[in-house]
């Protein structure tokens, strides 16, 4: 089955440029809560008209309301989506669990799409969410072929990729790097894209790019998508100009319903229309490695003759028109009629004045047949007329104009007709009974060496410990606290078996907890007794994101620290919260591991777990152009997590006390075991920050 093809439209006129190129559906942003807020997007106006430009031509419409939500915004989200329902709209994307929870209850008739955001690489989180209501799960550009016929093959969810464009290098939903040093968040649509500046690795920033990911094209592949079942191919770009849209789209089209490859000519006409040092599909190959990354220079010429074609073929409109026959009538006595039928079953009539005889001249059935014909400026044009006359009548051309405007314009209702779709009431929010006078403390910990009693006589309530990390321990230390793992936040279905016995092996050592990172870890975890607590990776924004794990079986969770202080106090708490208060706050999880592409180790082939004499596990760094160091962490898989370059420290701050929290976290990376009793330590005496520190965003927030 032919996938969709789904193009970009960051304006009305690149969705005029998608339709025309062969778009099978368009996304776009209507209102203030989309993932690209800085494209030119739609007015209330705009949107309408897209609604109906795409429809009559047989053009999908998904609107995106992608990006995380506070309580106080929630109300205004649910009123876009509500509209757009009215409207008529085909598909909400949506990231933030308390949206997606609130419109698969009020909106039951509205699919929804779980948007790349929500972070899903594996059939457990996509039939997680097709269980929860979802019609389709975009999943993570990092997937290879083996890890999407994986999903497409467990999964009855439509599921969709992306095969061309940009790519992130951290995991989307994941990033924080751009909120963190400059206060703009990617997850509300605001990235300032620092992945794509200079940085060095153990050394200082020169002209190199080590987070800058060429552009994907997986053009040679879709045949191979097809195959497997994916639903739906993504085109990345609402960022960039219509004619980048026009031109995409159209190779992309052409290469769907030819069934082929793209030829050496637009090979290149897609490397013109933008690529930074070219394109690269080693996700989709299961590979990493330098050779994925390329810059583009600022001073990059556009392709003007490229680009000049593009537009002068999209404006003119006739491109993509929808083929119609025409059964026109004229008896004498009776009002004439038209009827306009298109391949979709649809039939619509449109009556006329009753034709006079002919004083001079009678009509023919070839004026007829001209004038009706005459479909230009309209999105239809005239396959087939069938004309039945009564000889000697009359019937001026403005006639025959006018029911051929009319019979046309019934057809456009009818194509552009929205589907009955209901519209249910808010549903209530839990009582918020979890608010605490002062939180218990909590650690989490990057190693296993960092476990000592002197820390365990500080009486964390609860010791989060990385998964992998508990196959190095025979039995845990007797300590008056709960123990629990950290699930590994990326993984790939090909680790579940490893992973399971990990989690076995984690229960049989006493460990009570494990921390609920990412949507598939539930299918994971299921079939163990253990307490789900909520990590900050499911990017928990409000009240009703907590409720909605309370519904996944979650006993607690921690909210995101893109929050400010105001936000999480006045936070209802329908369950307990945790939040961090301490220690170096996670920037990025990258699929490639920083260390292996620059020094060459092939760790990767010994197994999915960093070992401790690998190069990754040693320290590293990322040097921006300020000087800051950013230190790497080996994650699950090989890949990297990279840390802030600071501290967060609020020991000295009693604010975090008083926000009704349940839990407060240190989190511990790069701190040795005696730094980490000494924090511990002085966040019980509430001492003062240190010479180097960051509050983080509670203070300052994010756009």
């Amino acid at each position: 089955m032919r996938p969709e093809l789904l193009a970009p439209a960051g304006s009305p006129e690149s969705l005029r440029a998608a339709v025309q190129n062969g778009a099978d559906a368009v996304y776009l942003g209507w209102g203030e809560f989309n993932a690209r807020r800085s494209a030119k997007n739609f007015s209330d106006e705009e949107f309408e008209e897209a609604l109906v430009y795409c429809h009559v031509r047989g053009v999908r419409v998904f609107l995106t309301l992608n990006t995380l939500l506070t309580d106080r915004e929630l109300g205004k989200a649910v009123e876009t989506a509500k509209t757009a329902c009215r409207l008529g709209i085909d598909a909400i994307l949506v990231q933030d669990w308390g949206l997606f929870d609130l419109l698969r209850h009020m909106l039951p008739d509205q699919p929804l799409h779980a948007s790349t955001q929500m972070s899903v690489f594996t059939s457990g989180g996509a039939n997680e969410m097709y269980q929860d209501g979802c019609e389709r799960v975009v999943i993570a550009r990092e997937c290879s072929r083996e890890d999407t016929r994986a999903i497409c093959a467990a999964c009855p969810a439509e599921i969709e990729v992306f095969v061309h464009g940009a790519l992130c290098m951290c995991y989307s939903g994941q990033c924080s790097m751009s909120a963190l040093i400059g206060g703009r968040s990617g997850n509300r649509g605001r990235c300032a894209q620092p992945c794509r500046l200079p940085y060095g690795i153990n050394g200082p920033a020169k002209k190199q790019y080590p987070l800058s990911l060429k552009d994907s094209c997986l053009a040679d592949d879709l045949g191979e998508m097809a195959e497997m079942g994916v639903a739906c191919l993504k085109l990345e770009g609402r960022m960039k100009r219509p004619e980048y849209v026009a031109v995409i789209t159209r190779i992309y089209a052409r290469l769907l319903d030819e069934k082929r490859q793209p030829t050496s000519a637009e090979r290149t006409e897609l490397e013109q229309a933008f690529s930074r040092s070219g394109f690269t599909d080693w996700y989709w190959q299961g590979r990493h490695g330098a050779g994925m990354f390329g810059t583009r220079p600022e001073n990059a010429p556009d392709p003007t003759d490229l680009f000049a074609g593009a537009k002068a073929a999209y404006e003119k409109g006739d491109l993509r028109t929808v083929p119609v026959s025409f059964a026109c009538t004229v008896h004498a006595g009776s009002p004439c009629t038209l009827t306009v039928m298109d391949g979709d079953n649809h039939a619509v009539t449109a009556e006329g004045p009753i034709p006079e005889a002919a004083r001079n001249r009678a009509v023919t059935a070839e004026e007829l047949e001209s004038r009706l014909r005459k479909t230009g400026g309209t999105a239809y044009r005239c396959d087939r007329i069938d004309v039945f006359l009564d000889e000697g009548l009359s019937l001026p051309a403005s006639a025959v104009n006018a029911l051929r405007r009319d019979a046309l314009a019934a057809l456009t209702a009818v194509r552009a007709a929205v589907p009955a779709r209901r519209i249910c009431d808010l549903p209530a929010l839990a009582e918020a009974k979890y608010a605490c006078d002062a939180p218990a403390f909590t650690v989490s910990l990057s190693s296993v060496h960092q476990i000592t009693s002197a820390l365990l006589d500080c009486h964390p309530a609860r010791v989060y410990l990385p998964l992998e990390q508990l196959p190095l321990l025979s039995s845990l230390p007797a300590a008056d606290t709960e123990w629990c793992a950290v699930l590994p936040r990326v993984w790939r279905d090909r680790d579940e078996a490893e992973m399971k016995k990990m989690l076995s092996h984690a229960r049989e050592l006493g460990v009570t907890g494990v921390l609920i990172g990412n949507i598939g870890h539930l299918s994971l975890v299921r079939d163990f007794d253990f307490c789900l607590y909520g990590d900050y990776g499911l990017n928990v924004f409000n009240a009703r994101s907590l409720q909605y794990l309370v519904g996944k079986g979650l006993t607690s969770a921690c909210l995101s620290y893109e929050l400010r202080f105001a936000q999480i106090r006045d936070m209802k708490k329908v369950l307990p919260a945790e939040a961090i208060v301490y220690g170096r706050l996670p920037l990025m999880v990258t699929e490639n591991c920083l260390t292996q592409n620059c020094d060459g180790c092939r760790k990767d082939r010994e197994g999915t777990c960093v070992p401790e004499n690998g190069p990754c596990a040693q320290p590293h760094s990322l040097t921006d152009r300020t000087g800051a160091a950013f230190p790497l962490l080996p994650a699950f898989g090989h890949r990297t997590e990279v840390e802030n370059s600071r501290v967060l420290w609020l020991a000295d701050r009693a604010d975090y006390r008083r926000l009704g929290l349940a839990y407060a976290r240190l989190r511990f990376t790069t701190e040795s075991p005696e730094e980490c009793v000494s924090v511990f330590r002085r966040y019980l005496d509430g001492a003062p920050a240190p010479a180097e520190f960051t509050r983080g965003l509670y203070e300052r927030g994010v756009e």
